[in-house]
């Protein structure tokens, strides 16, 4: 199973370096790709990346701030694989997780993605709850029958993806697009930890109201599809 890790970051100095280390040691019995991309980071972020020893690493730069989804599709477009592996940049996700999410996806029939879900999140108050709104919110109109779509650790199929249209927020919805164009999505527990360095750059503003904003978007790419 050859698969592509995606791992859009932005100063995350500190944390990459030991994730990318967990990564290595956590799937030496695969064949993979990992390419990063980081969005225009001002910090020792590159720099701890280039210095990173191994050889199958991919670094993309962008060379202003264009945002998660933005870092997201360049890596995918850039990737060798059918295969896709997201996973946040800042050490939260466990590596480890990214092998149950795999065998998962390579053992059941159908299944197009598989997203993990953070059961004992560590994050600060405002972020969980923020992120329990726009998840109950979402799930009533989208019906996608998944309870934290902003979980970044996902696998799923790269040529599925490359049927939606991209707009600024889609990472958030992955979950509703594959089930809204009629493919089988599955979910499992996964580890969440405590963020060691640097601070979470999104907040109740751009979590909530535009999440709002881009529900409608993703409910009428759905309509329009099922009307083909």
């Amino acid at each position: 199973m050859m698969f592509s890790v995606i791992i859009p970051v932005f100063n995350e100095s500190g944390n990459i370096d030991k994730l990318l280390n967990e990564i290595h040691n956590h799937l030496k019995k695969f064949e993979y790709e990992i390419i990063i991309v980081d969005d225009c980071s001002n910090d020792d972020t590159i720099k701890e990346i280039k210095n990173f020893k191994k050889k199958n690493i991919n670094l993309l730069v962008n060379k202003i701030n264009m945002g998660q989804s933005f870092s997201l599709n360049k890596g995918i477009l850039s990737s060798r694989f059918n295969i896709i592996v997201t996973l946040d940049g800042d050490g939260q996700n466990n590596p480890n997780d990214i092998i149950k999410l795999l065998n998962i996806y390579n053992s059941e029939e159908d299944i197009s993605l598989v997203g993990g879900l953070r059961m004992d999140r560590k994050d600060s108050f405002v972020k969980i709850f923020s992120s329990q709104i726009a998840n109950y919110i979402r799930s009533k109109i989208l019906k996608d029958n998944c309870k934290d779509t902003g979980c970044a650790l996902k696998v799923f199929d790269k040529n599925v993806y490359l049927e939606f249209s991209f707009f600024n927020g889609i990472h958030r919805f992955l979950p509703a697009l594959f089930n809204g164009y009629g493919y089988k999505t599955t979910y499992v527990n996964v580890d969440h930890r405590k963020r060691i360095n640097g601070y979470s750059k999104y907040g109740i503003n751009n979590r909530l109201f535009r999440g709002i904003r881009d529900m409608i978007k993703v409910n009428k790419m759905i309509k329009t599809h099922k009307l083909k």
